[in-house]
């Protein structure tokens, strides 16, 4: 291996973390290294079409970190994606080693070895919005997230900021993103490929109901990312060397899930069939009602808004070119 020239993607066989390759494979690059964990389901088959140099579990590039950081000189970019990702996930010492512990010795390194360093964080770390939503915010310890996903992200932004390296690293509040490569997810896929397989099954989509006076059922919002336009933000951020600190990646509007929904249906030419249900009681205390990215930090880095998806465009591209023929980013006719 070329030393200094090659690209790491933690998570890389992940939703986003494949997405990423596949777009930096679209732009001349192979020479990446993937670490993930591929475990015993179908999380291999986003890596199939993707071209990378090397592979390793994630235990065995935590164990380089710890035994072996010479390692890393190969490196001029991480992209640190990887995590346990389920916001219903309740071991917190789980959480606290994958998310944390993890994100703080890879970016040790990386501070140590001048590479860029560009990690997920998470709009969960805003929890109920209370306290805005804003990636400008100078005390992050204002904020509460609602869940111990959400907290175990959170810890790493105020470590890092406590220790100064936001003015040297790159950390990504990622929305509610949705798109191909997200089959492996299970419970945490989003509502366009749950609802994909309802309405294939039953011809209908339920949405929780709503438990705020505010909003009525459906009309909950959030702000909903296509992954092809987050990782072409991500990919903006790490090679702008002036842009350093928490960035929110967002579409920079809210939607329904009423209108979510609609843009589901409308893609497969069908009537709009839509079933109010029960939230399970254990979400009730810990829902977010709204969310809307600012992204007024990003787009001052001089990132491109005006070729990002719409959510009508961004849900027919991705139910008609890969929900219906079932295919991975990658694999496009």
């Amino acid at each position: 291996m070329k030393t200094g020239n090659y690209t790491l993607v933690t998570g890389g066989a992940g939703f986003i973390g494949s997405a990423l390759v596949q777009a930096l494979n679209q732009r001349g690059n192979c020479d990446i290294v993937i670490a993930d964990i591929l475990g015993q389901d179908d999380k291999f088959k986003n890596l199939v079409p993707l071209r990378y140099a090397d592979y390793l579990e994630a235990d065995d590039l935590l164990e380089l970190a710890e035994t072996e950081p010479e390692y890393f000189d190969q490196f001029s970019t991480i992209y640190h994606l990887g995590a346990c990702s389920a916001t219903t996930e309740k071991d917190a010492s789980y959480l606290i080693r994958n998310n944390y512990e993890y994100t703080k010795a890879l970016a040790t390194i990386a501070i140590e070895k001048n590479i860029r360093f560009v990690y997920a964080s998470s709009a969960a770390t805003y929890g109920d919005g209370s306290q805005g939503m804003e990636d400008t915010l100078e005390d992050l310890h204002t904020l509460c997230p609602l869940n111990m996903y959400g907290y175990s992200k959170h810890m790493f932004d105020c470590y890092a900021q406590r220790m100064g390296w936001l003015d040297r690293i790159v950390g990504l509040k990622y929305f509610n993103v949705f798109g191909p490569n997200e089959n492996h997810k299970g419970d945490m896929r989003s509502l366009v490929n749950k609802a994909y397989d309802q309405v294939t099954a039953t011809g209908e989509i339920g949405l929780f109901k709503s438990y705020h006076p505010d909003y009525t059922d459906g009309n909950q919002m959030r702000d909903f990312l296509y992954v092809k336009d987050a990782v072409a933000m991500s990919i903006h951020l790490a090679e702008t060397p002036a842009a350093n600190g928490l960035f929110n990646l967002g579409s920079g509007e809210a939607n329904t899930w009423n209108a979510l929904a609609e843009a589901i249906f409308a893609a497969l030419d069908l009537e709009p069939n839509i079933k109010y249900i029960d939230m399970p009681e254990t979400l009730k205390g810990k829902y977010q009602y709204y969310t809307c990215a600012n992204t007024g930090k990003l787009l001052s880095t001089g990132f491109d808004a005006s070729k990002n998806f719409n959510l009508h465009s961004a849900v027919k591209d991705y139910v008609q070119n890969y929900l219906v023929p079932n295919k991975h980013l990658g694999q496009e006719s």
